[in-house]
């Protein structure tokens, strides 16, 4: 997600574009192997752009992020300059980053293991991240309770932690990260807020106050068998894993999965792309795993899920571009919410609608959660704005964590102050 005019797609899959190159599935370890690759931004200005980029299969979602290899960069390229469509190079080097940051976490890994403790400051695979979670849980017994809320499509748990002071069926919250596999950045911070709130508890007065009143869940990875193929297979995979009848393109965006203007605008019918809706709403276990569990709760009163890139703070709808009854009050929290967010590092981020901010995406969680009376829904857009995109540095994951603390901490403290 994105503004308005501005947003990112690195791997556009369709079956009409000219350039192979930017129909994305990549190896990693091929990808390491190939000439430089590159990470375009095309900068749609006028109808004329936005005609010559559909008839040769682009997406015009704005502006438009694609990642383009070496032998196809001269004639993506010169395209561009033949139909007068500006663009800039993002990312001059590819390959650089993906090779740096696999390095570091074999460094990281090893240095762990030697250790036996875990960095934050770091990117960890799958096993790492549940270990984590285990041991969050062991050494806070009377906060913390791992959830297991089904299985996914690979058949690996999912699960959510569970802050609770006790009670039974008190109001509660959820946060969720990685529900697009390839956004590390954002499972990395999930798993940094989620040891601040079990340190912040009995320490910081607002936290030790929220959780007398209320549960907060937060799933660290909500895509784990996509997460795990960014690992082995492709950086860049967003999608779920499941088998799609028909196609030999795996997978189904589950964020466009969920019943709120299901198959609407902002969605694709074609199993290979990365925004495909999927046969029906809630087709993907994933998905329907946490439908089930926040309708079998009932209590919920906020919904936040967490994705990268863009510096969004954003509220329903998507599917549609009519503003939501309760849109006033639900921009003032955002704006607020920024203001603390923006307060440590000063990184400017963005309040607004889905729809109006980025652009009409239907079938996503916020929305569903919304409609079905959660007010206070929300989406983040972590950082960055696009220079690293995807694959920002490690050493940005404890100041984009903080800062993003401080964003849903205020939006937390609002639903506990306003109960409805």
């Amino acid at each position: 997600m994105d503004q308005s005019w501005r947003v990112r797609r690195w791997d556009l899959r369709s079956k009409r574009c000219n350039y192979a190159c930017i129909l994305g599935v990549f190896d990693l370890n091929a990808v390491l192997l190939r000439p430089i690759t590159q990470v375009l931004r095309i900068h749609v200005e006028s109808e004329d752009h936005i005609q010559a980029l559909k008839d040769h299969g682009f997406s015009t979602e704005r502006p438009i992020d694609i990642r383009v290899p070496h032998t196809n960069l001269s004639a993506v390229k010169d395209f561009l300059k033949k139909n007068n469509v500006p663009f800039t190079v993002m990312i001059n080097n590819v390959q650089e980053l993906l090779e740096r940051e696999k390095a570091e976490m074999v460094s990281n890994a090893k240095m762990e293991r030697s250790t036996k403790s875990f960095n934050f400051a770091a990117y960890h695979d799958l096993e790492t991240l549940y270990s984590f979670m285990d041991t969050l849980v062991a050494s806070h017994p009377n906060l913390i309770t791992k959830v297991h809320i089904g299985n996914s499509y690979e058949n690996r748990p999912m699960y959510a932690l569970k802050f609770s002071t006790g009670g039974v069926s008190r109001p509660a919250i959820w946060v969720d990260a990685g529900i697009h596999s390839r956004e590390w950045v954002t499972q990395a911070s999930a798993a940094w807020i989620a040891n601040q709130i079990a340190s912040n508890y009995g320490v910081d007065p607002s936290v030790t106050s929220l959780l007398g009143q209320m549960d907060i869940y937060l799933m660290i990875v909500t895509n784990p068998d996509g997460y795990v193929f960014t690992h082995t297979n492709n950086r860049m995979w967003r999608k779920t894993r499941s088998v799609n009848s028909g196609s030999s393109c795996r997978g189904v965006d589950p964020n466009r999965n969920w019943d709120a203007g299901f198959g609407g605008p902002g969605a694709s019918k074609d199993p290979c792309s990365e925004s495909y809706h999927g046969p029906y709403a809630n087709s993907e276990v994933e998905v329907k795993n946490v439908v089930d569990l926040i309708m079998g709760h009932g209590n919920f009163k906020s919904f936040i899920s967490i994705h990268s890139y863009s510096q969004l703070l954003m509220y329903p709808y998507g599917y549609t571009c009519t503003d939501i009854p309760d849109k006033s009050e639900l921009h003032s929290v955002g704006t607020a919410a920024i203001k603390e967010l923006t307060s440590l590092y000063n990184t400017i981020y963005q309040v607004g609608s889905i729809c109006k901010i980025i652009y009409q995406a239907s079938g996503g969680s916020i929305d569903w959660t919304y409609n079905i009376g959660i007010k206070y829904s929300f989406a983040f857009e972590l950082r960055d704005t696009g220079y690293y995109g995807f694959l920002l540095p490690a050493n940005q994951i404890i100041p984009t964590a903080e800062e993003t603390w401080l964003g849903l901490k205020y939006i937390m403290e609002y639903v506990c102050n306003h109960p409805y």
